[in-house]
């Protein structure tokens, strides 16, 4: 062990190290040098003479060392240290940087670093846990004792040790009598330490090597004192150790022998109970007599497989486990020094094996014995399950046989289905025929049964002979039926001729009455009195085919009484449908009474159809006088007023009077338009929507109404804002004419809106460059934004003159207003409400403060305003 490794020299150049160093190595010394019957007060003094020195190695080591030298000069002292140093050094220990010089000059930190190699040699180097040793295994150690305890976490010799809850879990988990852990609390470390301390030195005889306030004071308590304290810990409950592991090899031999004395007992448990089970399956095995019948002796197969499956293998199973536990508790006692299990008599493994050898060769017998009886019986059964299966496979095919051929469905049937059944009567004689070979097999099985002395023949003679019997009752039924089927075959085809007479003749009559009676309640649709005129004529043609159409219906009801009397003769129960045809003669009589009933209704119907029509006919001439005339007046008017709209004669004053006179005109005549609305609300209660008459419709009418008046509003606000413009911009008369005729002139459609290529064709006309100039196409989007800001994709005149005079005219900008309002501002970048209040009329200046942000900027008094933001807002500008 090299001193450096757990000797930093620097470190104790730390005060508060040295101090816990100091006590700690002093009190250790003293725990010794006491057995000796001395002790020191001055670790760095007492030992410069090299006596206690010495002293204190020999009780630890329990070694005597040289006589030291009894002079009191300084090379005495000097050689008696040496003496101590070269005992350390004996041990394997390697000393560095400490001298006997510096012991004997009283050097402090040269005398506690050889104390604390001292320490590490002969109490900690020592300490071994599981393969870890010195300071790692007294960790270990410290961590194994303290696992269990709450709020303990060792993993050092200095901060883990600081709230005092190690120590005390180290002496609670030896000596649990000493501490009640449960009472500790981690927020009192000097509590906590104290309490330790004074347990291991009233208790344990460890004497008290740290104080609580120092330890809990120092951020990082010193190591090297804790760990010499905690190794008085170890040594002192080593002892207690040795007697737990002594406690822990007795447990284990004896719980070796307690699970040999079980293994044995289960192997004496398990032998009886096989060797039981044996003594009772051997009689059974043994048992030969048979069985009369092959279910009796299928039960007794059964049984056995159930033995083979079921019974024997948990006993296979016992016996491999017997003879494991067997080889293993012999194994296990020769492991353990043990004498050999000797089981009771009759319960050894080869006693046991003899007993199932003769079980086997038992149970061989039984199983032989099985088999043969089953074979013989086998044959015997086989006969007899033929026997019942083919008779059965009889009894079924004629099961309801003799019920079919005595049931006389043929009596209400038709034609077809007597037919059918004849088809299928013959098919049923030839499936009879081919069931003769299985009625003679049947029987040649039962008198081979018979003849073997079979144990159940009575049943089988039984059922033989009633299969024989009933055999030839069918051959009787059979022909009997076919007989009556013929017979029926003929009365049926003559009734079958005159049903389809009937369906012939009635099909087509039907056919007339149906369309008779749809065309008597068809719900017409006419719109004039010749329409009308046209159903009345048709109704007259058909009024004339009445007589014919009663004697048709005669004919075709006398074939039906014919069918009817030779069904009472014969006595026929005949079925009420024609197969031909569903029609009946109660229909046709219906259909034909429906027919007479709605003829005289359809004469009225149709006459007051027409007096209708009629009323209708006087209402349309009367509407179509009046729209006739008011059509072209409103179309005349719409054209008068588009040219007043596009022409320039006058001057704007001249055209608004001419406009005024136009409005007043159009109002005066509302009189008539409301005439008009009178009649056609009467065509619409008698919902007449056509007219022939006029090719104007009130739709017409009120469309034509409304874009006349529409378009002469307009026009008088265009000619209203033209003023505004002119008195507003200053345009003369000449200049108005001017753009008039240049938006006339490119207005192709007439309709006082140019397209947007009329309008660039009007622009370069003007002198604007939109062809060659640097960006063309950016300059016309820009002038579109202007004078169509919604992007409808027409300049309406209003516009135009907007544009125009927005070009040759000087206005007012956002620029000019905000150097207006930094004048107001005595040129600040803001303004205040009283300035404003001061400068401007009150109804301005409270419009501007109303509206104006407040201002952001630096350096302005409360209440500032932004007069930029809110000048750039008037012109829809960003800030300037």
């Amino acid at each position: 062990m090299e001193q450096e490794e757990d000797w930093d020299r620097d470190l104790l150049l730390d005060p508060a190290w040295e101090k816990q160093q100091r006590k700690t190595f002093t009190a250790w010394c003293n725990s010794h040098l006491r057995k000796a019957g001395t002790q020191i007060e001055n670790i760095e003094e007492d030992f410069r003479n090299g006596l206690k020195l010495m002293l204190l190695l020999e009780v630890i080591s329990g070694e005597r060392l040289p006589r030291p030298d009894k002079g009191k000069m300084r090379f005495h002292k000097i050689a008696n240290v040496n003496k101590a140093l070269d005992f350390i050094a004996s041990k394997g220990v390697k000393l560095v940087s400490i001298g006997a010089e510096e012991i004997v000059d009283g050097n402090l930190k040269m005398t506690l670093g050889m104390i604390w190699t001292i320490i590490l040699r002969f109490a900690i180097q020592d300490i071994s846990v599981e393969e870890t040793s010195a300071k790692e295994g007294l960790l270990l150690w410290c961590q194994r004792k303290t696992a269990p305890y709450r709020n303990v976490n060792v993993q050092n010799f200095h901060t883990s040790w600081k709230d005092g809850l190690a120590l005390c879990a180290l002496i609670h988990r030896h000596r649990p009598d000493l501490i009640d852990y449960a009472k500790l609390r981690k927020d009192d470390p000097i509590g906590n330490l104290n309490t330790a301390f004074e347990v291991a030195e009233k208790y344990l005889d460890i004497p008290k090597m740290l104080d609580a306030e120092d330890i809990v004071n120092t951020p990082k308590p010193d190591e090297k004192a804790i760990m010499t304290y905690v190794s008085c810990f170890y040594h002192a409950f080593a002892g207690a150790e040795q007697a737990e592991t002594a406690a822990n090899r007795i447990c284990k031999v004896l719980a070796v022998n307690q699970e040999n004395e079980k293994l044995m007992e289960e192997y004496e448990k398990l032998a009886s109970e096989l060797l039981e089970w044996i003594r009772r399956t051997v009689p059974w095995l043994e048992n030969r007599v048979g069985e009369p019948s092959m279910t009796a002796m299928q039960r007794k197969l059964e049984d056995f497989r159930d033995y083979r499956r079921l019974h024997k293998p948990p006993r296979v199973q016992e016996k491999c486990q017997l003879e494991i536990n067997f080889n293993t508790l012999q194994t296990k006692l020769r492991l353990s020094h043990r004498p050999a299990f000797m089981p009771s008599e009759g319960k050894l493994v080869s006693d046991i094996a003899n007993a199932w050898r003769g079980l086997e060769q038992v149970e061989k017998g039984y199983e032989d014995w099985l088999l043969s009886e089953i074979r013989r019986l086998q044959r015997l059964q086989h006969l007899a399950e033929k026997f019942q299966q083919k008779a059965s496979l009889h009894e079924t095919w004629t099961r309801g046989k003799e019920e079919m051929l005595n049931q006389r469905d043929y009596d209400s049937a038709s034609l077809q289905e007597v037919r059918a059944l004849l088809r299928r009567h013959e098919a049923f004689e030839s499936d009879l025929a081919a069931h003769q070979d299985r009625v003679e097999h049947i029987a040649a099985l039962a008198q081979e049964l018979n003849e073997l002395d079979y144990h159940d023949a009575a049943s089988v003679n039984s059922r033989c002979q009633a299969i024989c019997d009933q055999w030839d009752n069918l051959g009787t039924l059979t022909q009997k039926r076919r007989d009556a089927l013929e017979r029926m075959e003929k009365l049926l085809e003559t009734i079958d001729q005159l049903q389809l007479e009937f369906a012939r003749r009635a099909a087509p009559f039907n056919n007339w009455l149906d369309g008779a009676v749809e065309d008597l309640q068809d719900v017409w649709l006419v719109h004039s009195v010749e329409e009308t005129q046209s159903l009345l004529t048709a109704h007259e043609q058909f009024k004339a085919t009445l007589p014919e159409a009663d004697r048709e219906r005669g004919a075709i009801l006398g074939i039906q009484t014919e069918i009817q009397k030779i069904c009472q003769t014969y006595g026929l129960a005949l079925k009420s449908t024609n197969p031909y045809i569903t029609l009946t003669s109660q229909d046709i009589n219906n259909k034909w009474d429906t027919v007479r009933k709605l003829v005289p209704s359809r004469d009225q119907t149709l006459q007051e159809e027409l007096a209708r029509q009629q009323v209708n006919e006087r209402l349309r001439r009367q509407f179509a006088a009046q729209a006739n005339a008011v059509g072209p007046w409103i179309q005349a008017k719409v054209e008068e007023v588009g040219r007043l709209a596009a022409g320039l004669a006058g001057s704007l004053e001249e055209q608004m009077a001419g406009l005024r006179q136009q409005e007043q005109n159009i109002i005066n005549y509302k009189s008539n338009i409301d005439r008009l609305e009178g009649d056609h609300q009467l065509l619409q209660e008698s919902l007449v929507f056509d007219n022939k008459h006029t090719v104007y419709s009130m739709e017409h009418i009120r469309v034509g109404w409304e874009q006349l008046l529409t378009s002469i509003a307009r026009t008088i606000n265009e000619v209203e804002n033209q003023v505004l413009t002119r008195d507003a911009k200053g345009l003369s008369q000449e200049q108005l004419n001017e753009f008039r005729a240049s938006f006339n002139h490119f207005d192709r459609k007439r309709n006082g809106m140019m397209e947007p290529d009329d309008f660039r064709a009007c622009l370069i006309s003007m002198g604007y460059d939109l062809v060659s100039g640097p960006h063309p196409e950016l300059e016309f989007a820009r002038i579109m934004t202007m004078v169509d800001p919604n992007a409808a994709g027409v300049v309406t005149f209003q516009a135009f003159i907007d544009f125009m005079t927005r070009e040759t005219a000087e206005t007012d900008t956002a620029e000019q207003v905000v150097a207006s309002f930094k004048i107001l501002a005595g040129d600040k970048n803001y303004i205040t409400p009283e300035e404003l209040r001061r400068e401007l009329p009150a109804e301005q200046a409270e419009y501007c403060i109303r509206r104006m942000a407040p201002y952001k900027g630096s350096g302005a008094p409360a209440g500032a305003l932004d007069y930029v933001a809110f000048s750039s807002a008037l012109y829809g500008e960003s800030d300037l």
